[in-house]
């Protein structure tokens, strides 16, 4: 028992450290094949080979390291019962020969007992070797099931439709501690109303979306949906009502059907043609074999980026949301996709809140509001008239330079 528990000891934690090899191991080969494309363009093959036999050497040290520890364990076992057999011998052998305490036939079932008193526990042995993997990869599955939630899902009030207003009021928020990414903004938007967010990278404008959605709290402030602060909604009926078509847009290895109806099984197909003629995209989907039964395969690979995207806008419109999220939606398509969208957006935003993030700015023109963030902070809000109109301003400056490429193109 003393050797047993030593040994479990030290076979834990070699078994340990082979999962968590193979856990890299995996990881690597599955982002390594993903990035193919990548690695080739900058020559990259022998420096990740390099990597991948780092950890491969790593893993076959981690198995050596229990096949050494098994080899250790099992000739103790082993040597055990053959030292308790030996010992049987020796004493029954002096109670028969000088003593004459015991017969031979006592002293024959004896040795027959000591290798069915053994059998077990060698097969007990053998198998503790299966049992010490389940165990570690139990613990490692039990990590991730007893992982807490960082969003508490307390709220009470189930909304089943929205008006659309929308009101953040002095939202402080950062990922990392001490690492402010929104400073005090306060903004509102009207029901039916579009808003654009502009400004530059890391600004800010997708953690509002973030946060409008509950992905996480905010540390201080409110934010509002038609007065109720949103910490007070069950989390289902909150994101039930608002639908985003985000910037990395990811299907799922089904169908464009299926994806399309990912929120809302219950969407029948002929409702699913509806919407995608609506929006202009119906000819494409049917022009592709099995039309809507089409498998895109994992991560949408048989599809463009920008029919990616186009798919991605259906699957937000078709549920009806009541407030629509457009994060980077025409970043990925085409000039003529892009049209599609533009000329879509148009109808499917009125009299809906609209919320459009954009680095193209000939996108939001049409918006009734359009906020500029800097560095976590609203530095400018007005329609896009009134904010070309501000002599050296944010969003006037950002409107030249890129319109005077495009001129320049």
């Amino acid at each position: 028992l003393f050797a047993t528990k030593i040994f479990q000891k030290y076979m834990k934690r070699a078994f340990e450290e082979v999962r968590t090899e193979v856990s890299n191991l995996n990881s690597f080969v599955q982002e390594r094949v993903t990035g193919m494309k990548i690695l080739q363009l900058f020559t990259r093959e022998d420096t990740e080979y390099k990597k991948f036999k780092a950890i491969n050497e790593r893993h076959k040290k981690g198995w050596l390291k229990t096949v050494w520890y098994n080899s250790v364990f099992f000739p103790i076992a082993e040597l055990l019962s053959s030292i308790t057999l030996g010992t049987i011998i020796w004493v029954g052998g002096i109670g028969v020969v000088m003593n004459g305490t015991a017969t031979e036939g006592d002293l024959f079932a004896f040795i027959m007992f000591v290798p069915m008193l053994f059998r077990p526990l060698n097969q007990i042995a053998n198998k503790f070797n299966t049992l010490q993997m389940g165990m570690v990869a139990a613990d490692r599955v039990f990590k991730v099931l007893d992982t807490t939630s960082q969003i508490d899902d307390t709220g009470t009030t189930v909304a089943s439709e929205f008006k659309g207003d929308i009101t953040f009021k002095n939202v402080h928020f950062s990922y990392v501690e001490d690492e402010e990414v929104l400073k005090g903004i306060s903004l509102e938007v009207k029901s039916g109303e579009t808003i654009a967010i502009v400004g530059a990278t890391g600004a800010g404008k997708s953690t509002i979306i973030n946060l409008l959605n509950r992905f996480y709290d905010i540390q201080q402030g409110t934010i509002c949906i038609d007065g109720i602060d949103i910490k007070s909604l069950t989390l289902k009926s909150l994101r039930a009502q608002i639908a985003i078509v985000l910037q990395d847009v990811f299907l799922f290895a089904d169908t464009i059907f299926n994806n399309i109806t990912l929120k809302n099984p219950n969407i029948t197909e002929a409702q699913v043609q509806q919407a995608a003629k609506d929006i202009g995209i119906h000819d494409f989907i049917m022009s592709l074999p099995n039309g809507y039964q089409y498998n895109v395969k994992e991560r949408g690979v048989m599809l463009s980026s920008g029919q990616r995207q186009l798919i991605s806008f259906l699957r937000a419109y078709v549920t009806n949301p009541s407030i629509l999220v457009l994060d980077e939606a025409t970043s990925s398509v085409d000039s003529h996709s892009e049209q599609l969208i533009q000329d879509a957006t148009d109808k499917i935003t009125k009299d809906r809140t609209s919320i459009v993030i954009a680095h193209r700015l000939a996108t939001i023109q049409k918006a009734d509001q359009i906020i500029v963030m800097d560095d976590g902070r609203i530095v400018e809000k007005g329609t896009h008239n009134e904010l070309l109109k501000k002599a050296d301003g944010y969003y006037r400056n950002l409107y030249e330079v890129q319109f005077l490429k495009a001129e320049a193109i």
